[in-house]
């Protein structure tokens, strides 16, 4: 073994005893104990795929939770995405009000999923929120609307707390906007190019990498959202709004079953894989430069 190589893994070595520690070894337990019948109080038995059968088969709300989260990965894998990257095109012109957007177009990023969670409560209050109140003044009749409790407004309510608000999207995408050579702009220009036809079809390709990685980011958050529907709906109301990561705690810690989360976590962590392997391949991630 050469010297230089003695002293790689020298240094990767605290990475991977660490990340061995933290992560593998947690996810070994998970999806050993996924395939047990384990709750406190009671001792641990074999059960094979009976709680990955049960889940697919018998729990309806399990099927609830997985349909709506794949469906808001998808939301936040393209309108979320679109907004924010629409939104760092129009700020980098550097017009008179892009500083300040920008920033108040971030603050829902620096503030707490719990807070902003309490946010949306108010505003979307039945009786005194800002959205019924300016529903009211525009049409002149009394507008009463439960966003989060109602069965037709639920889903649309609590997607609406985090869709439009890209802010981390706008920021990567700007950052890299701004590694592009002042002569790309220059040269879309002589070659008679509008500004529209200068984003569109010069400067939205050289972003691919970082919307890809954008996409990538916007997509595995929808596999951790859990502290903004529990503040905002619980799931409810039934599994309107019930998404994997809900459901897996309710499992845990309401149904005291860990046999039957931990089947869940299996299965939370393997859509995470389809999900982060299917965005790679289509923004062509791992080619090779």
């Amino acid at each position: 073994m050469t010297k230089n190589k003695k002293w790689i893994i020298l240094f990767l070595l605290p990475g991977i005893l660490l990340f061995s520690f933290v992560f593998l070894g947690p996810i070994a337990v998970l999806f050993g104990t996924s395939v047990t019948d384990w709750s406190i109080g009671k001792d641990i038995s074999f059960v094979g795929l009976k709680n990955f059968t049960y889940l697919f088969t018998e729990d309806k709300t399990f099927m609830d939770g997985l349909k709506n989260t794949i469906v808001w990965i998808f939301l936040q894998a393209t309108f979320h995405v679109l907004i924010g990257t629409t939104v760092a095109i129009v700020l980098a012109k550097k017009k008179w009000y892009s500083s300040a957007i920008r920033t108040i177009y971030f603050i829902p990023n620096v503030i707490s999923s719990a807070a902003l969670g309490m946010l949306f409560l108010c505003v979307m209050n039945p009786q005194y929120g800002l959205v019924n109140s300016l529903i009211t003044k525009i049409t002149g009749e009394g507008f009463i609307q439960n966003w989060f409790m109602d069965p037709k407004s639920a889903f649309f309510a609590v997607t609406m707390t985090w869709l439009p608000y890209a802010g981390l999207v706008t920021v990567l995408v700007m950052a890299e906007m701004s590694s592009v050579s002042e002569d790309v702009y220059e040269a879309a220009k002589i070659d008679g190019a509008s500004s529209f036809q200068t984003d569109i079809y010069v400067i939205l390709p050289l972003m691919k990498n970082i919307i890809g990685t954008s996409v990538v980011l916007a997509s595995t958050s929808m596999l951790q959202k859990l502290d903004i529907i529990m503040m905002t709906t619980n799931g409810g109301p039934g599994s309107r709004t019930m998404n994997m990561p809900m459901y897996l705690y309710k499992t845990v810690f309401t149904s005291n079953d860990y046999g039957l989360a931990n089947a869940q976590g299996v299965l939370l962590v393997i859509l995470g894989m389809i999900v982060l392997k299917s965005i790679r391949k289509m923004f062509n991630m791992d080619a090779k430069e």
